[in-house]
């Protein structure tokens, strides 16, 4: 069972973008303490490894985050997660997640999605939740094929051009993502090959 740790819960808080900065201000890895989160900075990107001791065994929960400012000035953040009690790559990948301060946005279930550039097209489905304070949240549908795709293509892009039905959601730069994808892989022992080779 993947563990919702505390990277989701800052985004929420509407502390993304200070864990993001702070995070480019160490410009490597911190590790203040043994049970402290370790975390990394690859351009617009940060990582964070968490691991969940259980006493009969251990699980690391990585991630990696960006945050952006909507053509409106709305916050959001992305953050893709896996974890190493979770199959993993090419099993499955990262789930991939935007939480998003516009409450223009569609929401429910299956919304048609297109990420990508006038280059490069991935279409999948999202759907939302309701969050507190009224942000909503966002989940790419985790197929393995889709979201190899969706990955590929943030390699690929400078910046990723979001649409969520027919509504444009935001154009995140991508700088970094490839170092963090490579950290996530270091991180919770997987093959990024396929995506980052």
């Amino acid at each position: 069972m993947m563990r919702t740790f505390p990277l989701a819960l800052l985004a929420l808080s509407g502390s993304l973008a200070a864990f993001t900065m702070a995070g480019a201000v160490a410009q490597g890895q911190t590790q203040p303490a043994s049970d402290m989160p370790a975390t990394n900075t690859f351009g617009k990107w940060t990582t964070i490894v968490d691991t969940l001791d259980t006493g009969q065994d251990a699980h690391k929960t990585c991630a990696a985050s960006t945050a952006f400012v909507d053509g409106n000035g709305n916050a959001g953040s992305l953050t893709m997660s896996i974890s190493t009690g979770d199959a993993l790559p090419p099993d499955a990948y990262p789930a991939i997640m935007f939480i998003i301060d516009n409450a223009n946005l569609p929401t429910g279930d299956k919304i048609a999605a297109t990420f990508g550039d006038p280059g490069v097209k991935v279409t999948a489905t999202v759907t939302s939740n309701a969050a507190a304070g009224g942000r909503s949240s966002w989940m790419v549908d985790n197929q393995a094929k889709t979201s190899l795709a969706l990955l590929r293509a943030m390699r690929k892009v400078t910046s990723l051009d979001v649409t969520f039905g027919k509504q444009a959601v935001a154009s995140i730069p991508m700088d970094g993502f490839t170092k963090a994808y490579r950290n996530l892989g270091t991180s919770c022992g997987f093959s990024t090959k396929d995506v980052a080779p």
